[in-house]
């Protein structure tokens, strides 16, 4: 592992330059530390439908997660004013105040574990289906995650008990969503979220 120390200039978005260096250093890895505030935050909290938007002189008290070329996952939480603190899942849109100095902890060795390398890969129809409810926040979100990266899959809506029960017996589980790659059950949008930051969710494009 090497580290990386970047200074963040005012205005800067903090998701977008993160993946941006992650993209320049063609290499994965976490974060070791951050000093710096925000003038803007935006982040996604447990079960809101839509990210949470803070404005003012925010200090940030942690920024959790890891980088790579294709993304990230990144936890952030800051202060206001009042020393209250608040935080999520990092969102694109969070602006830099007077400056952020952060540090990197980068590896140039590809990553040995994988939870896709005993799926076979198959061609044809879309590689990764969805298994949603309706007004599931976290279904929400898995959607929209793959929006963003330009993910071709497929979505089966849940609306009664039958389609539920066919659901549960295939993955063996009661939660949603449930994400399927090349027919087998990879997990909820937890699982999803770290092929994001890992990088492996680009291969589906």
């Amino acid at each position: 592992m090497r580290s990386l120390a970047s200074k963040l200039p005012a205005g800067s978005d903090l998701r977008l330059s993160l993946e941006q260096l992650a993209k320049q250093e063609d290499s994965s890895g976490f974060v070791l530390g951050v000093v710096g505030n925000l003038s803007r935050a935006v982040f996604q909290c447990p079960e809101q439908p839509e990210p949470t938007v803070l404005e003012g002189n925010l200090e940030i008290i942690t920024l959790n997660g890891t980088v790579s070329p294709s993304g990230v996952h990144l936890h952030l939480s800051v202060s206001d004013g009042s020393c209250q603190v608040l935080g999520g899942h990092l969102e694109p849109g969070s602006l830099v105040l007077k400056g952020v100095d952060v540090l990197l902890g980068l590896i140039d060795e590809p990553q040995s574990q994988s939870p896709l390398k005993d799926i076979p890969k198959q061609n044809g129809s879309p590689r990764v289906e969805v298994a949603v409810l309706q007004e599931c926040p976290w279904s929400a979100r898995s959607l929209r995650m793959l929006r963003s990266l330009d993910i071709q899959h497929t979505v089966k809506t849940v609306e009664n008990d039958e389609e539920f029960n066919l659901v549960k017996q295939r993955s063996g589980v009661s939660t949603f969503p449930q994400i399927f790659i090349d027919g087998e059950f990879l997990g909820g949008y937890e699982a999803l979220a770290e092929l994001h930051g890992s990088g492996e969710l680009e291969s589906f494009r």
